[in-house]
């Protein structure tokens, strides 16, 4: 039976990670400004009121919030109201003052606010929700915008999904540099370049001799394939400007993430609209001039955006941790009765996941395994629910 291409395939449950790329497209052929592109991104979410902005108070969020209410203003239409999950008691996720510097700056009043204690841990409430009507989900935290959602009933929410994509520096930054002679080669220099010059499998190759990132609760052969995998996916990452942008597109986690929500919005009447993940918009970063490229998330905020966010803003550069509310009493007492379902064994060791599962902040990575159990565990204890149910009316 061929695997669902929208769905997670067992190793990426097991790994949590996804790998692979979308089909190749044809982008539009656009002359644009990437922020007008944006913009056009941007505009049909507005023309279906209400608008929400999932916004959490970080660059890609804000700067999509800043130019949703700048069009919203020029165009005399309803402004787009930023929304937001707040978890209480969860250390590394306040971001309050950040959020506020936002809000004051653009001049907003509206500004819808959720909080949380541990409603939205990995298997909580909302996010068995979802995952009983829709099964397992890439990413596992999809269920996040469950709520905003639900409060956009009939209308559209906004993202900054693709922003660390788009934005984010080129593996082969340094050689591209280099070899345009923006910089001015070192004698370390020879190494990197020879690897970003060389064809993709090379790279494969070379990248896959280097120390792996370990996942501890992976069976050796799984070990191997997932290392494999993310190799093949780094080393494709093009050389040249006008195509790394249509492969950030192209990428799968991305493409799948977007479709998550799709799928949980769909029942609401809801439109999910990315604007950095936008065909157009990948297509005028793709057509930027040479002396208008970055190479740094920083220079891609100020170039493109510093005329509309406060300049702490742009240069942000860390970014919140929420593992503690995806991670607490629901998960806790979940893997704490787990015995090994809905985990397949031939590609997780259930004790090296075990020992994970009882560390206080477990890596990140093992979740959605956490949701594919919750999920074994409800079919197996509902046919003997459904059996005393029946047995009662005896």
């Amino acid at each position: 039976m061929k695997s669902d291409p929208q769905r997670p395939t067992p190793l990426e449950v097991a790994s949590g990670l996804m790998f692979g790329f979308a089909p190749p497209e044809s982008l539009p052929k656009v002359s644009e400004d990437p922020v007008e592109a944006l913009e056009a991104a941007i505009l049909p979410a507005l023309l279906r009121p209400p608008c929400l902005v999932s916004f959490s108070g970080g660059r890609d969020s804000s700067t999509v919030l800043a130019i949703g209410v700048r069009l919203a203003r020029r165009e005399g239409l309803e402004l787009p109201v930023p929304a937001t999950n707040r978890f209480l008691g969860s250390d590394g996720a306040d971001e309050t003052e950040r959020q506020e510097r936002v809000i004051v700056h653009l001049g907003l009043t509206d500004w819808v606010r959720f909080e949380f204690a541990d409603q939205l841990d990995s298997v909580g409430p909302i996010a068995m929700k979802v995952l009983r009507r829709h099964g397992l989900l890439w990413p596992f935290n999809a269920h996040l915008h469950l709520p905003l959602i639900e409060e956009a009933c009939g209308g559209s929410v906004l993202t900054g999904i693709g922003g660390d994509e788009a934005f984010g520096r080129p593996r082969w930054a340094r050689a591209a540099a280099v070899l345009s002679g923006h910089a001015r080669p070192r004698p370390r220099d020879v190494l990197a370049v020879s690897l970003a010059a060389s064809p993709a499998g090379v790279r494969r190759t070379v990248l896959s001799r280097r120390d792996p990132i370990v996942l501890p609760w992976l069976r050796p052969e799984a070990q191997q394939e997932m290392w494999s995998l993310w190799a093949a996916d780094v080393a494709s990452e093009p050389l040249r400007w006008q195509q790394r942008a249509a492969w950030c597109r192209r990428l799968r986690y991305v493409r799948i993430g977007l479709q998550s929500l799709e799928q949980i919005a769909a029942r609401h009447r809801v439109e999910v609209h990315s604007p950095f993940v936008d065909a157009r918009f990948t297509a005028a970063v793709g057509s930027l001039p040479g002396d208008r490229r970055f190479l740094s998330r920083l220079a891609a905020m100020r170039e493109l955006f510093g005329d509309l966010l406060p300049e702490d803003v742009l240069a942000r550069r860390t970014r919140s941790h929420f593992n503690n509310a995806f991670w607490s009493t629901h998960s806790r007492e979940l893997a704490g009765r787990w015995n090994g379902e809905g985990v397949d064994a031939t590609l997780v060791d259930p004790e090296f996941l075990r020992e994970e599962w009882s560390k206080p902040g477990p890596n990140g990575q093992t979740f959605m395994l956490l949701q594919s159990a919750a999920l074994a565990l409800e079919a197996a204890s509902a046919p003997r629910e459904f059996a005393g149910a029946l047995g009662g009316l005896g």
